[in-house]
């Protein structure tokens, strides 16, 4: 029986999940110093997950094609005037300030329609591929920043903690342990509540356990109490010794990001957190009838923009925020029209963003194009794969080598400038280029011919269409400088609309094409 398998259903253990309510006072060789490392271990990665698919056409209004977008969601579309623009072509939700100052202030990053091929719009299954970093057809056992935590402490849980390492590498606020944290032979991270209301878990003495299959997991879960009482007093210490430099909202959300930021300032070297806000399937009651600003979503949207810059100014109050980064995710957008219950159903990409002081303040691809006739179930198709934006945080954030990084995650893995403060230098002077492309006919009946520039680098032209799927891919494949032409035989292709995406070195783009007849 695999380790993870013992946990969940011996019943001895079933409240291991929530561990971290109790803890024992076990004592560390190493005392507790306020001092922090230095170089990568000092930086901190606080997740935001947004639970349930996160409407990102209501979240960040692309005003470029507010009246295909009126079109398509009369119901739930916020008035443009009530838009908060920054930049001209784009804006946050209404209920956004905190976000949209900080943007301003040059703390968030946009990333554009971030989504994977082949978009699986269940709830279980895309959340699974979001937390592995795992292709859509593939399973994978291990989180992505599991991964990443397995090359850099080998062995765990063996031997952990220790003096050079006594606290956690990650911790979940909440009742659950993250799947991103999962590594080979344990999860990473510690599921968190409250830091000042730990109580000891029972240790049982281990001289008495056999060498059978069952005294092995008997020994693994003796071992994973014993590791986490010994985190415990980190936790307490650190909780003891933080503190809070502004007030917080009055929501769950808030909670957590302030207990996060409690243990950064009392010391703790964690390296990643996780936090989440669920609510985000919005099929009914997105928006109240007759005012498309209030609502589930713009509630939703409000908790999440108030905790954030409430977060953001606690760590620049505290001389932290070069230290942290943020990220928001969520496991799909939705789809562009909404439906006849004030809603809108399971899509595909959406946007991401990055937050901190140490972010590219930026808008990172193009606005999603939304057709004239948007087709039943279409979903905003995919600009950039999530798997790059991991990739290049994991890059940037923490150092890891861009070929380490190509093998924990995918081997068309894109390096996309997201940090300011990079730790290596991956800078590439293709990266951020315009991307020229156009295909003709368009609309087409039968075929149409797809025209690009590249220069001397691997190419990747793929067709999708408007649910998310790959269907086709045109070339993958090293090409001369110049100018290309690829011809697209859609014969066998109902009518409607499709999406061509284009993966040079550095650099993206997806455009809408239409089949007629």
């Amino acid at each position: 029986m695999q380790r993870r398998n013992f946990i969940k259903n011996a019943g001895v253990v079933a409240s291991l999940p929530f561990f971290l309510r109790g803890m024992s006072v076990s004592a560390m060789a190493k005392p507790f110093l306020f001092d922090t490392l230095n170089g990568a271990e000092d930086r901190v990665l606080v997740l935001v997950q947004l639970n349930g698919g996160n409407d990102g056409l209501n979240t960040l209004i692309p005003l470029d094609q507010y009246s295909k977008l009126y079109s398509a969601r009369p119901s739930i579309i916020v008035p443009e005037n009530k838009v908060l623009s920054i930049g001209g072509s784009l804006g946050f939700h209404p209920n956004m300030d905190g976000m949209r100052d900080m943007y301003q202030d040059g703390k968030v990053g946009i990333v554009q329609s971030v989504g994977y091929p082949n978009q699986n719009r269940s709830h279980f299954r895309s959340t699974d591929i979001w937390t592995t970093g795992s292709p859509s057809e593939e399973f994978w056992n291990t989180g992505w920043a599991g991964r990443f935590l397995d090359e850099e402490y080998p062995g765990f849980p063996s031997n952990y903690p220790n003096e050079e390492h006594p606290d956690p590498f990650a911790i979940s606020m909440g009742y659950l342990v993250s799947d991103t944290c999962q590594g080979k032979a344990a999860n990473f991270s510690l599921a968190l509540t409250d830091p000042f209301g730990l109580r000891p878990l029972s240790e049982s003495d281990p001289s008495g356990i056999d060498d059978s299959l069952y005294g092995k997991e008997l020994e693994f879960l003796t071992n994973t109490i014993a590791q986490t009482n010994s985190y415990g007093i980190r936790i307490t210490d650190a909780a003891e010794r933080g503190n809070n430099m502004v007030d917080y909202p009055d929501t769950n959300l808030g909670e957590q990001l302030k207990n996060v930021a409690l243990l950064i300032s009392g010391g703790m070297n964690t390296r990643i957190y996780t936090v989440s806000l669920g609510g985000f399937d919005t099929h009914a009651s997105q928006v109240e009838g007759g005012d498309s600003t209030e609502g589930r979503h713009a509630d939703l949207l409000l908790t999440l923009s108030e905790a954030i810059h409430a977060f953001q100014r606690d760590l620049k109050e505290m001389g932290l925020e070069e230290r942290v980064l943020g990220m928001t995710f969520s496991e799909f957008g939705r789809q562009i029209r909404s439906n006849g219950s004030l809603g809108t159903d399971h899509g595909t990409a959406a946007p991401l963003m990055l937050f901190g002081s140490c972010v590219n303040s930026q808008i990172l691809g193009d606005n999603p194009e939304i057709p004239a006739n948007v087709q039943v179930q279409e979903g905003v198709p995919m600009q950039y794969d999530f798997r790059d934006v991991y990739g290049s945080v994991l890059a940037d954030w923490f150092g890891i080598d861009l070929t380490r990084v190509s093998k924990m995650l995918h081997e068309d893995f894109q390096y996309l400038p997201l940090v300011s403060c990079a730790i290596t230098n991956t800078d590439d002077p293709r990266t951020g280029q315009v991307v020229e492309m156009d295909n003709y006919p368009n609309p087409f009946e039968n075929w149409t011919t797809i025209r690009f520039k590249s220069e001397n680098e691997w190419v990747k032209l793929s067709v999708f269409d408007a649910l998310g799927s790959e269907l086709k891919v045109l070339t993958n494949q090293r090409l001369s400088a110049g100018e290309h032409e690829v011809r697209f035989d859609a014969g066998d292709l109902p009518a409607g609309n499709y999406y061509y995406r284009l993966l040079l070195k550095g650099r993206q783009k997806t455009k809408q094409m239409i089949k007629i007849r």
